[in-house]
């Protein structure tokens, strides 16, 4: 599996081409979710008027954006488009989208800015996981990390791994690396020098699962972690786990449905 990079300075300053960058929460309940999520890892909410009837919010820690969440359009919920968390990919929107659709991609939303925040891009890869890229401009992603309630890890549970891994090591020139250990068929993703995720091998998935990405977070104590996902409404689907020289993990799901993981260090 993977050991997560915790080591440094937890306040950043933006992000490198490739990078997971940013991590956006469609939700049936914002209200609800805010409260839900400032509760599980501490963060607080900065909301900015979207229009006249919706507010995009801003998870913070310790004054630095960290996630984001916004109430899906009914446009969406009527394509059947459930709660879920959407991690985004640094990179130039433009040039994403013309790669990913030659590489077989789907587009969900077409290059696009966002006032002057950025530009973004969503599509879908061959096998059916939806990714987006962002583009930088005054909003550089998440801030801060490295410490509870920061983003730690993409994971990519794939139908068709095989068709998978290619397209994104061409779409962001990502490298797959097999891990060390006899028999492990997890793939490391890495950017440049930096592990920044891993790909679910074939024999750990449920094959009726659709293809998706899966948000990690960083918590002090999983069970503890996992426990208040419960008491306040929402679901653990699996665990928690332990991997040996790894960390503690659990898939949950919050009280609208939305997954996501909470990942323990090794002491």
């Amino acid at each position: 599996m993977f050991a997560a990079t915790l080591i440094g300075m937890p306040h950043i300053d933006g992000h490198e081409t490739g990078d997971f960058c940013w991590f956006e929460l469609g939700t049936s309940d914002q209200n609800g979710a805010k409260a839900f999520y400032s509760e599980l890892f501490g963060w607080t909410i900065r909301d900015t008027p979207m229009g006249p009837d919706a507010v995009y919010t801003v998870f913070e820690l310790e004054g630095r954006p960290c996630a984001a969440a916004y109430t899906l359009m009914p446009d969406l919920v009527a394509k059947g488009i459930p709660p879920h968390w959407m991690t985004y990919v640094e990179g130039n929107a433009d040039a994403a989208a013309e790669k990913a659709q030659g590489l077989g991609a789907t587009m969900f939303c077409p290059p696009m800015d966002v006032a002057d925040y950025g530009r973004m891009v969503t599509f879908q890869d061959p096998t059916g996981a939806v990714l987006s890229v962002w583009q930088s401009k005054s909003h550089h992603g998440t801030l801060i990390t490295g410490v509870p309630g920061t983003f730690c890890w993409g994971e990519l549970s794939s139908q068709q791994p095989e068709k998978a891994v290619p397209f994104y090591e061409a779409m962001f020139g990502w490298k797959m690396m097999r891990g060390e250990n006899p028999g492990d068929n997890y793939l490391h993703i890495m950017n440049g020098q930096q592990m920044i995720g891993g790909v679910v091998p074939p024999e750990h998935r449920d094959p009726n699962v659709p293809s998706h990405w899966m948000s990690y977070f960083l918590v002090a104590d999983c069970d503890a972690s996992a426990a208040k996902v419960t008491a306040m409404g929402g679901k653990v689907v699996f665990g928690p786990m332990t991997m040996e020289k790894v960390g503690r993990m659990a898939y949950v799901a919050d009280p609208q449905g939305a997954m996501f993981a909470l990942f323990q260090p090794p002491a």
